[in-house]
């Protein structure tokens, strides 16, 4: 490569007279410095017709840790933190998100809020009680009612109410829309310009920083947190990272700014992710975040992660105007909060309190095909963090990608030298360009979801598998094989959270969501049809993306990482040796390679929530726009203490009447309606097993029923047995010489289930703002008409042991409960399962069990406690009678992440 001659031909603005050495320069000083834009006004929000679309205690070990990077700063605040004090922060001595009053005056430590004048609690307006809003809320958030459909609901619900003289709430659909329209806190208005639809995003940003819902999940400063016990590192929430530390340090150096609280703004967008369509035009989401509430937030609350954008891809043939469009397009709907990073700003916080805030632009999270657009780059180079050339992107003596190195080679080098030497399209200017402190290839950041998981996994690995064994076996005997495979992948037993694939791998169109769910089944599926380096091979892939999703990442998690890389590199060879690939120089796998800097900076990155659904755009923005709405009315009615109990129970209190009848009050069975699994509201909770609320009554109704039933003869010894470790549990004589008298047996009435909810901490998997999930386990002799469902669980039999050693997995054949001396009894029947060898299978990385026998052949039962459950069990077999069939399982760590973390 050879630097350009520098010659005496200069290209001058001609608007502002500034002169440049090359063409280059001058069109990325005009894209910057002077673009045009045309403002139209804002769409009115009266659609009535628009309607939303169906929608199917620690010990402290050691001295105090001290970070390398900052040194021993007095001013550092420090604090210990978590039950136990077992966690240590150190938070950034300048940017404190201290208190202050209205006009910006910082307020004494311990000052309360200023007092605010407080809407009544029976004040539901727009709408004019409770059952109103619920009623919208339910039928237009959680149904996502057609407006024919909501007519009926309200014409049904009109004719049952004629002889009382009554009438519904709303007599239209039209009516409850507009109730909904009427709403006044939480809306941000639509506008446009150029035929783009945006939203302020500052004043999006400001209702989620008055969230009261958010105010006790919510960091206002930069720290840096350690566990006391190993003097670890933890990586967690956003302001976690190094990078609002290093932020926060260069805000800090102007006086002004001292005492305010740093708002990073996250912004994450999907191309194949189009949402809207016009004639001319295709549209897709904007999304934003602010890195100051937490991850269990932006990924369980709907106000957490918010749309402010629809993005145009022009249908023309001026491919470099429609890149520079995209970049001035973000760079006018996120011009609002320019003044706020430079002079901090007044902002009223959930908890009460005003603080001065200032806006910094954070992390774009972007699939590849968007990374290279938003980074100005050539296809097949690296969009962030590294120079590598694009025919060897693993080069680990490649220089750091920054904007100050990338503006010194636009000014002296050509547009094809810049293409073609560097990857780099000169003409385009990134839209951080002109926003302070703001480096896109810094803040460039990996869809794992897209990127990692579609692209790395679907669009190479499994596309390598086929052309291996067809290269190695010819097309016939590959077209068995992957018979046979799909077949395995067909018969993937029941578990929350994983799909059923009738046709295996066969799909028109995959998404990334296919991906990540065949992802979760292929391994076992493809073990002994492919040699074992490919079988290693996926695992230290799966491996790398249970890692980097984990909830809470630590230092040795990191080094875990490499670790996992490493071995995936070493074991993705036999692609090349075999003759399926030629090179490894691919983007979507090159970015593992930067995910622990990532991590490092940005902490663990919580994906943001989209839509896939094909709209129209004026719809889309009514909808979108209604949705918010509901979720600003419901923060505010919770933040007022008004959502308490159901509709139900509260009309019951208004009549005097006993809400604690025999009959729970608004509670359903657990029957096939219900989904494998859900969120859970609230705090965090002790993890707990509950039988289902509505008993079978057409089942037996005594132990020696349930005998012949279940075609189990020794079933009242085994409850004998249970008894015996429930009423002595230090008894350790043979259930056989425990008299009568001192342990008797049951012989009274008892009530069989079909299924089970367990609560547990999953904070890594989809969960509720307190981290907490909810899965269900079935035991049916018929389910969904598809056979019997015995669902498989672990069970806790060694607290001192981690993992799988400290758990047996067994299948429940059946629930049920009794009393006797005044104790209920929640049990289940089960039949063990043997662990096969002393650890997980070395290379799929799996445990392996087979069903466990007496030595006289008869399955090996027990009745257990449901306390003593922890968790819902995956195995890959066919879902209903396989179970039976086959000798011996693999126990699936990949089924989610709770179990990924829970067992190895």
């Amino acid at each position: 490569m050879h630097a350009r001659t520098l010659g005496l031909l200069r290209y001058t603005c001609q608007q502002c007279k500034r002169s440049f050495r090359n063409r280059s320069g001058l069109t990325q000083h005009t894209h910057a410095k002077h673009p045009r834009f045309l403002t139209y006004p804002a769409p009115s929000n009266n659609h009535g017709q628009l309607l939303p679309i169906n929608d199917h205690p620690v010990e402290m070990e050691g001295d105090l840790p001290i970070d390398s990077e900052m040194g021993m700063d007095d001013n550092l605040q420090a604090a210990f933190i978590g039950p136990g004090d077992a966690l240590f922060r150190n938070y950034h001595p300048g940017l404190t998100g201290q208190p202050c009053n209205a006009e910006g005056d910082f307020l004494p430590n311990g000052a309360q809020p200023e007092p605010r004048q407080p809407r009544s609690p029976d004040d539901w307006s727009p709408y004019n009680s409770r059952l109103e809003f619920e009623l919208a809320d339910f039928t237009y958030t959680c149904s996502q009612m057609s407006a024919v459909s909501l007519n009926v609901l309200l014409e049904l619900w009109a004719a049952s109410l004629i002889e009382a003289g009554g009438g519904p709430i709303f007599s239209s659909c039209r009516e409850m829309y507009q109730a909904i329209d009427n709403t006044d806190v939480g809306d941000v208005k639509w506008q446009s310009f150029t035929d783009i639809w945006f939203r302020d995003p500052r004043k999006v940003v400001q209702n989620m920083l008055g969230n009261s819902e958010f105010a006790k999940e919510m960091d206002y400063q930069p720290f840096r947190e350690y566990d006391m016990k190993s003097s670890m590192r933890r990586w967690q929430d956003f302001m976690s990272g190094d990078w609002a530390w290093r932020q926060a340090d260069i805000i800090a150096q102007d006086p002004d700014c001292l005492g305010s609280a740093f708002v990073p703004i996250i912004l994450g967008s999907d191309k194949t992710m189009v949402s809207v369509a016009t004639g001319q035009n295709d549209y897709y989401p904007l999304y934003l975040s602010i890195g100051n509430i937490c991850n269990n937030v932006r990924r369980a609350h709907h106000n957490g992660v918010v749309l402010i954008a629809f993005l145009a891809m022009c249908q023309d043939n001026f491919r470099k105007f429609r890149r520079q469009l995209f970049h001035s397009t973000l760079g006018h709907i996120l011009k609002s909060f320019k003044s706020g990073m430079v002079k901090p700003e007044v902002t009223l916080f959930g908890d009460g309190h005003y603080r001065r805030v200032i806006y910094g632009l954070g992390p774009y999270i972007a699939d590849y095909e968007e990374q290279a657009l938003l980074t100005c780059i050539v296809r097949n180079w690296c969009p962030s963090r590294c120079l590598a050339y694009r025919n060897d992107l693993d080069d680990d003596n490649a220089l750091h990608h920054c904007r100050d190195h990338t503006e010194m080679l636009i000014s002296e080098f050509s547009l094809d030298a810049l293409w073609n030497e560097y990857g780099i399209v000169g003409e385009l200017v990134p839209f951080t360009h002109d926003f302070l402190h703001a480096d896109i290839y810094e803040l460039i950041a990996p869809d794992l979801l897209h990127q990692i998981i579609k692209g790395a996994f679907k669009d190479h690995l499994v596309e390598w598998v086929e052309k291996f064994l067809c290269h190695t076996h010819g097309d016939a005997r590959a077209n068995e094989i992957l018979d046979d495979i799909d077949q395995q992948i067909a018969a993937v037993a029941p578990f929350p959270g994983l799909w059923h694939f009738p046709q295996g791998r066969h799909f028109k169109q995959w998404t990334g969501d296919d991906s990540k769910a065949l992802m979760k089944v292929y391994l076992p599926a493809i073990e002994g049809h492919v040699p074992g380096d490919i079988i290693r091979t996926f695992r230290a892939f799966l491996e790398f993306c249970y890692l980097v999703r984990r909830n809470i990442l630590t230092e040795k998690d990191l080094d875990d990482l490499d670790e996992v890389l490493a071995r995936f590199y070493r074991y993705r060879e036999v692609f090349k040796t075999s003759g399926v690939v030629t090179s490894f120089s691919l983007p979507q796998q090159h970015a593992m390679k930067h995910y622990q800097q990532l991590i490092q900076l940005f902490a663990r990155q919580t994906p943001y929530r989209c839509t896939n659904k094909y709209h129209a755009l004026g719809q889309m923005l009514v909808i979108n726009q209604r949705l918010d709405k509901l979720a600003a009315s419901q923060a505010d009615f919770e933040s007022r203490s008004m959502l308490h109990g159901t509709c139900l129970s509260t009309a019951l209190a208004q009549l005097d009447q006993d809400n604690e009848s025999e009959r729970p009050l608004g509670s359903a069975s657990l029957d096939e309606s219900q989904g494998d699994y859900e969120d859970v509201d609230g705090p965090r909770v002790e993890a707990h097993v509950c039988l289902a609320q509505t008993r079978q009554w057409n089942h037996a109704q005594t132990i020696i029923a349930l005998t012949d039933e279940l075609n189990i003869s020794d079933l009242p010894k085994l409850v004998h047995i249970f008894l015996l470790g429930q009423l002595l549990p230090d008894d350790n004589r043979d259930p056989a010489d425990v008299p009568p008298s001192e342990c008797p047996g049951y012989k009274g009435r008892i009530s069989i289930y079909h299924s089970a909810s367990s609560t547990f901490y999953a904070p890594s998997d989809l969960s509720g703002i307190g981290g907490m999930r909810r899965e269900y386990i079935q035991a049916a002799p018929t389910w969904r008409r598809e056979g019997p469902r015995y669902d498989c669980v672990f069970v806790i039999t060694d607290p001192t042991l981690e993992g799988m050693r400290g758990m047996d997995v067994a299948r429940v054949l059946c629930f049920f409960s009794f009393k006797t001396r005044g104790i209920s009894y929640p049990c289940a029947i089960v039949q063990w399962f043997d662990r096969i060898g002393e650890g997980p299978d070395e290379m799929t990385g799996m445990w392996m069990v087979r069903p466990s026998f007496t030595p006289s052949c008869k399955r090996n039962l027990a009745v257990i406690h449901v306390d003593t459950i922890f968790h819902f069990v995956p195995r890959n077999i066919t879902p209903c009678h396989s179970y039976d069939a086959f000798r011996g399982f693999y126990v699936n760590k990949f089924a989610d992440h709770h179990a990924f973390e829970i067992a190895y």
